[in-house]
């Protein structure tokens, strides 16, 4: 079911300079989009995106969740299902990046997420 991370979203104070600090490293800036009050992703030459998004209400500063790149999101939300793992969120598209999220949590309560690239419109 799963093919790869997807990417690994990390909770910042500052968007703007944790992203001049990665494109210093390297990485090459894929977007931005206005969700959770300013978000970026940056790609890793392996493909890999780190996703930032700035600090809100009672979040903390750090790893918010890794996500794991399936085929298809509606199939692997099924998936989890017929394993009897709850699913949180999802799965929903999201438009700003074209990508279908599933949102669930392991035994130890880590957040983690299914995403598929869908190029197809949806209603």
């Amino acid at each position: 079911m799963l093919l790869a991370i997807d990417h690994i979203e990390i909770i910042v104070k500052d968007v703007d300079a944790t992203v001049a600090w990665y494109q210093s490293l390297g990485l090459e800036l894929v977007r931005r989009t206005d969700h959770h009050g300013a978000s970026a992703e940056l790609r890793l030459p392996s493909g890999t995106v780190i996703e930032l998004h700035q600090v809100e209400k009672e979040e903390n500063i750090g790893i918010n969740h890794i996500a794991f790149r399936v085929e298809d999101g509606e199939a692997a939300a099924g998936r989890l299902e017929e394993l009897g793992i709850p699913i949180e969120a999802g799965p929903k598209y999201f438009e700003p990046t074209g990508r279908t999220l599933v949102n669930f949590r392991d035994p130890a309560g880590w957040r983690l997420q299914l995403v598929s690239h869908d190029s197809k419109e949806r209603g």
